[in-house]
């Protein structure tokens, strides 16, 4: 059956929150140890679409761009430079959710990509080729200053080069390519300088994948912010990602252990040597209503060698499992829902509705944590209230293998995140992000 296209005047998201006359606090101040975290589709974002889009073509780009994620993401456990290719259409796989940060002295204020899944920060500088119209500028900085090619950092970086004396360094990150030189300067979070952050500066990005305003890596691994940031924030930080249907589209980043819940159940993190960035997870089961669905344990398995087993990931949009576990999940789904009902896809969802349902809630069982999520963050629904779509998918569509599961942020919504790497620990509780 083939969904008709549903036209509506502003995007999926903006659809379902924005109210004329609304007027978001897009210039409230960050403060203590804490950030506004804004998502991209918000009314404070620059990065919001320019274009009217259906709610179908909404679905459609945002299922595209986490297609080019989960690639990124798989190449990344392989430790593969496999670089997504869109076909037909250009794909913007950045981050979804975006933080204000501050750099160089004095400050110049860039909006950048919260990424949990990557290390290194890097910014677009001035004169990049490929890069946006905002850059940061070096030469009004004067505390800025390149790395040499002997700085110890140097060698934490991927494939790095030496143009002269200074340290250079390029990557992939999505469909880009991007080349940069590695840098130091006063980076700000919230009231709180860090004085000689060293960051990448990018000089040339091809593709569409690179963050516009740059990205701000919230991984375990070297050159992260909780790598840099040890002494200060003690390798501990939270989030709360906003809701789609929240007004003002703003949660929080809340770094260091200071003012984190003290009533939040975690489960352990577990380490990959494979990619040690990564915050992989033990998913022990799935239950749709009050059944245990029927899962292959491989399907859930953690696996060091081939990078198998479950992450939490703040860029990825909706949830993917394996296939073996997602047909379990969605075939219970379905059961529950009714089986008389006519299901339907949109896209990359194959589990949709053209009549009002009532779901079941699903609990994803973690070691020591099950996190229950109720219908607002399992389903996703059009402006008119015409379809209704099971909001996760199979991990590797167009039959591409996969091991990994992506624990998304549509998931993680109106919930705190509590990540406590000295303690090799995730936390999860209920909380409404405003």
């Amino acid at each position: 059956m083939k969904i008709p296209l549903l036209l509506t005047p502003l995007a999926l998201f903006l659809l379902f929150s924005l109210v004329q006359g609304l007027n978001p606090k897009c210039d409230d101040k960050d403060h203590g140890s804490t950030l506004q975290v804004f998502h991209i589709f918000s009314p404070c974002s620059p990065f919001r679409p320019s274009k009217p889009m259906s709610w179908e073509e909404s679905v459609l780009e945002l299922q595209a761009k986490d297609q080019a994620r989960m690639q990124y993401l798989s190449s990344l456990v392989a430790r593969k430079s496999v670089v997504p290719i869109a076909s037909g259409r250009q794909i913007i796989q950045s981050p979804t959710y975006i933080v204000k940060a501050k750099i160089g002295t004095p400050s110049q204020t860039l909006l950048m990509a919260m990424d949990t899944s990557n290390d290194a920060a890097w910014v677009p500088c001035t004169a990049c080729v490929g890069c946006s119209s905002t850059t940061f500028a070096p030469a009004k900085s004067t505390t800025f200053r390149n790395l040499p090619c002997g700085a110890p950092q140097c060698k934490q970086v991927t494939n790095p080069t030496c143009g002269g004396s200074a340290c250079t360094f390029n990557f992939t990150y999505g469909s880009s390519t991007v080349a940069a030189n590695l840098v130091q300067d006063t980076l700000t979070l919230a009231t709180d300088p860090v004085p000689a952050y060293t960051f990448g500066c990018i000089q040339k990005t091809t593709g569409n994948s690179v963050p516009p305003q740059g990205l701000l890596g919230l991984g375990r691994g070297p050159l992260s912010l909780l790598a840099q940031t040890q002494k200060l924030y003690q390798s501990t930080f939270s989030y709360c990602l906003p809701s789609f249907k929240s007004l003002n589209f703003t949660g929080s980043l809340r770094l260091g252990p200071v003012a984190q819940p003290k009533r939040i159940k975690f489960t352990p993190l577990l380490k990959n040597p494979r990619r040690s960035s990564l915050y992989y997870v033990n998913l022990v089961a799935i239950r749709v209503g009050r059944r245990i669905v029927d899962i292959p344990p491989a399907a859930l398995a953690f696996n060091p060698t081939t990078g198998a087993g479950t992450i939490f990931d703040s860029g990825t949009v909706f949830t993917r499992l394996v296939e073996p576990a997602y047909i379990a999940v969605r075939n219970e789904f379905r059961r529950r829902v009714g089986r008389k009902l006519t299901v339907t896809t949109l896209g990359g969802f194959d589990t949709c509705y053209t009549v009002p349902i009532v779901a079941p809630i699903i609990t994803f069982m973690f070691s020591g944590l099950n996190v229950t999520l109720p219908p607002e963050n399992i389903l996703i629904h059009s402006t008119a209230g015409s379809i209704t779509c099971l909001a996760m998918a199979a991990a590797a569509p167009d039959n591409v293998s996969s091991v990994l599961n992506v624990i998304a942020n549509m998931q993680q919504q109106n919930h705190r995140v509590l990540y406590d790497v000295p303690n090799s620990r995730l936390g999860v509780a209920r909380e409404l992000c405003t």
